[in-house]
Parts: structure tokens; C-alpha cells; sequence
């Protein structure tokens, strides 16, 4: 395997944290604490590249809100200090761990992204199917509590394997003890470094149970196979391999078999042999918000949405809903 050293000169130099500051700044520069922190902004960049270089960098604490995406979850958000910080982590790995992901993982990568995940799905359903002249089964997992359980102790052995830079570690640990159990969301290093953790569970499906037809998004992943009974089989090895390897739990409840023609949900999408359309939940909800009076721009994400699906009737009325609800006041 190769690895990578002198990550951490790279990573903290100081026009690596400049330029970690011009990535971050986007869409963000009219909120107060950036502004802020913009005001002094050499002082700032150069005061975080001394604390690095003499190791007494701190990460600091977190405020928490709640955001509904559709569901509620409790989002983690560091100081604007920290965050240039975790993109310039992020910069200094993300390439060295990319090249060591399975092609069907799509989420937070270039390039990939739901819409590509959902694309993927609906391939890899045809060609088991053989254009449905063939039976295909899709077996739909998620893990339970997956940021909020995982390790730090692997999750750092995981990262040491391809970059054994002891002062990047010791950065990498201040990043990841900064919280606790599990990693934030909210964080960009969470990103990354929930795919650096769960890629192991994408290589033991791929190369250990060779699977060919899987692909993840996050915690959720599907795996498609012309039998029922292999998916049935492969279960228990994906159960064990979580517990033991990344002391992860299957959600009980979510452990979900499904025939191709009764519609395999994914990323917000039903797929079916023929056609695919938005789940209920989620256009219950399009509509719902619609109705409230979102704005012009908000109408067009959702029809963005329902572009990738089949729903022109939908979006047709949509705009009407979204016409009623702006023609008077």
C-alpha cells in the first residue's frame, strides 16, 4: 500500500490555509463570524499556522442546531477558525484516500452525488435484469446511528495505514476528540472521514463477498442480485463484518428486500423497472412547502428535483400550486 508523509507541512503551511479560507468563504461571506474573522485575516491565518507548527492548536467547542433534511438531525457546527482548518485537512487527504474508493460510492465525491447514485441504481437493476426479462432483487440497508457510533480508535488506525505522519495524526486526533461519541455532523473531515470508514465495509462487500452489483451513499447502501437467496446469505457475513471490523449495527428496521417491479427506494427516489418517481414522503413534502410560499428559486430545486424522476404532471402542478400561493396575498 502506499503512504503518504510530510501530510502535515502541506496541510498547515500558510497558503494552504489561505486558500482553505477562499473554499470556505463561499456563500458565506455576509455571515457575521466570518465576517469577523475576515476583518483580521492575515493575523488570523498566520496565528492558526503558528499554533499548528508548535502544536498548541486546540480545536475548539461546537454550536448545535436542528435542521429537518427530511428528517430531523442534530447538525454540529465549529468555529470559523476550525472549519478553514478542517478544509485544509480535507484538501491535504481527500486526495490520497480518493484513489482507494470503490467507484460506486457517491457520496460527497466529485462527480458523483445523489443523482448519479440513482442513475447507477437504475443500471445496475437493468443489467441483472436483463431489462426485466430476468428476476432481480435488491437488498436496502442503513446503518444505525452511523456518525454517533463511529470509533475513534479505527477510524485513526485507518487513516494511520496510508499516512503514518505522526504530526498529522496527532492533528487528526485533535480534530476527531473534539467530539464525542462519534464524529459531528456538520463538519467537512466528517465527510471524508466517513467514507475512509466505511469504505472498508465497500471493499469486504466488493472483494471479500464479490459483489459486483452494490453501491453506498453515506450510511445507506444497496446490493442487487438476480437471487433472493444469495442476498438472504450475503446478509449475515455484511451483520458480522460491521460488528466485529467497525462497530457498527444494521438499523433493524431498515433492512429492506425488495422485487424490482414493487419499487427498490433510494436516495429519496423509487426505482422501478419502467419508470422512477419521487418517494411519497418527499413529494408530500415538496408540496407542503410549495404551498407555504417558497420562493421562485426554491420552486426550481424541487422541479431540479423532479426532473430525475418521472414527473411531469407532478411539476405541472407544482407551478400552479406555487402560482396560487404567490397571486395573492
Amino acid at each position: 500500500m502506499k503512504t503518504y508523509l510530510n501530510v502535515f507541512e502541506t496541510a498547515i503551511a500558510p497558503q494552504s490555509l489561505f486558500s482553505a479560507w477562499d473554499a470556505f468563504r463561499k456563500g458565506k461571506s455576509r455571515k457575521r463570524d466570518v465576517m469577523a474573522f475576515e476583518y483580521k485575516l492575515e493575523q488570523n491565518i498566520f496565528a492558526l499556522h503558528h499554533e499548528l507548527r508548535m502544536k498548541t492548536y486546540r480545536h475548539g467547542g461546537y454550536a448545535d442546531f436542528y435542521i429537518n433534511d427530511p428528517k430531523r438531525r442534530h447538525i454540529h457546527k465549529a468555529s470559523v477558525r476550525d472549519r478553514v482548518l478542517h478544509h485544509a485537512v480535507y484538501s491535504a487527504l481527500n486526495p490520497i484516500f480518493e484513489e482507494t474508493f470503490i467507484y460506486d460510492s457517491y457520496s460527497c465525491r466529485v462527480g458523483k452525488g445523489t443523482h448519479r447514485g440513482i442513475d447507477r441504481l437504475r443500471t445496475f437493476m437493468r443489467r441483472v435484469s436483463r431489462n426485466n426479462h430476468f428476476p432481480c432483487f435488491a437488498l436496502k440497508c442503513d446503518i444505525s446511528q452511523f456518525f454517533a457510533s463511529v470509533d475513534h480508535a479505527i477510524l485513526v488506525s485507518l487513516i494511520e495505514r496510508r499516512v503514518p505522519d505522526a504530526d498529522m495524526l496527532w492533528l487528526i486526533r485533535e480534530i476527531i476528540g473534539s467530539f464525542a461519541p462519534g464524529i459531528p455532523l456538520g463538519n467537512l473531515t466528517s465527510q471524508l472521514f466517513a467514507n475512509i470508514y466505511l469504505n472498508e465495509l465497500d471493499q469486504f462487500v466488493k472483494h471479500g463477498l464479490k459483489i459486483p452489483f452494490c453501491l453506498r451513499y453515506t450510511d445507506d447502501f444497496v446490493v442487487i442480485n438476480r437471487s433472493l437467496a444469495a442476498l438472504e446469505a450475503w446478509l449475515p457475513h455484511i451483520r458480522q463484518f460491521l460488528t466485529e471490523h467497525l462497530k457498527l449495527e444494521l438499523h433493524p428496521r431498515k433492512i429492506i428486500f425488495r422485487k424490482y417491479h414493487q419499487g427498490t427506494d433510494f436516495l429519496g427516489y423509487v426505482q422501478l423497472p419502467h419508470h422512477r418517481m419521487l418517494r411519497t414522503k418527499t413529494r408530500r413534502r415538496i408540496v407542503k412547502r410549495i404551498a407555504s410560499g417558497v420562493s421562485h428559486q426554491a420552486l426550481q430545486s424541487y422541479l431540479g428535483m423532479l426532473s430525475h424522476a418521472n414527473g411531469f404532471k407532478l411539476s405541472e402542478a407544482l407551478k400552479n400550486v406555487w402560482w396560487l400561493s404567490h397571486s395573492e396575498t
